[in-house]
């Protein structure tokens, strides 16, 4: 099972064959258009399933299935975290609970970013299970932007997920420190000089057995179509 979570900075039914090209079997996408302006190309693969989230037509989350996977976004979504969408993923080899992410809600006076993360696994946390639980996309944190006295920064995230043996596939597989990651997943403005690790695949234990390989897209070949680069994770499933 390859999973694939990319801030594509809009207009995807421009950018979705370049993600294709890595034969995906779900495609996490922020910053999406609407399942109506999703005008794909002739050529360009249709997904299997769509499920679409947002308040902005241009700019929302959507989650596309190329595969036999099927999307039922929970009832339990609560609308306040907007973007964090805990969705259940029913038809291919496993069904498991997916959270599509993406950190951004500036009518949150208590942080627009990874505050949304913390309020949101500390509401779902029910529901984050020990097994067959998956939180992507774009978490827009980091550790080094923690506010000490902030209970609701990146690490008290990281450890509460730690909690039920949660993890970030891409530290795990590459053995890598948060804070300090080698491979960044976005560059600001676009500039090679400005980059950081904000893109992340948390996986419950169960997965992170299964976990084949982990990309994250380069500079050189993503920078033209976005700002951020992807994450491609690939599960021995």
């Amino acid at each position: 099972m390859k999973l694939i979570a990319w801030n594509c900075n809009m207009a995807f039914r421009k950018k979705a064959e370049f993600i294709l090209a890595h034969n995906p079997d779900i495609v996490v996408i922020s910053e999406c258009e609407n399942p109506e302006k999703l005008k794909f190309s002739p050529n360009v693969q249709l997904p299997n399933d769509i499920l679409w989230y947002g308040t902005n037509p241009h700019k929302g989350v959507g989650v596309f299935s190329y595969s036999d996977y099927r999307f039922q976004l929970l009832e339990c979504h609560n609308p306040n975290f907007k973007n964090i969408l805990p969705i259940s993923v029913t038809g291919g080899k496993i069904d498991f609970t997916l959270f599509a992410v993406w950190a951004n809600n500036p009518e949150d006076k208590d942080g627009q970013y990874v505050t949304q993360v913390w309020k949101a696994i500390n509401y779902y946390e029910n529901l984050i299970k020990e097994t067959k639980t998956i939180l992507i996309g774009d978490f827009n944190s980091n550790t080094i932007w923690d506010k000490p006295r902030r209970e609701g920064n990146h690490t008290t995230v990281v450890n509460k997920l730690a909690e039920k043996n949660i993890w970030s596939t891409y530290h795990k597989y590459f053995n890598q420190i948060q804070g300090k990651e080698e491979h960044p997943t976005l560059y600001l403005y676009r500039h090679e000089n400005k980059p950081y690790h904000l893109d992340y695949c948390f996986a419950s234990n169960d997965f992170i057995e299964a976990l084949e390989s982990v990309q994250i897209g380069t500079y050189q070949e993503w920078t033209t179509l976005s700002d951020h680069k992807p994450i491609i994770i690939k599960f021995n499933l």
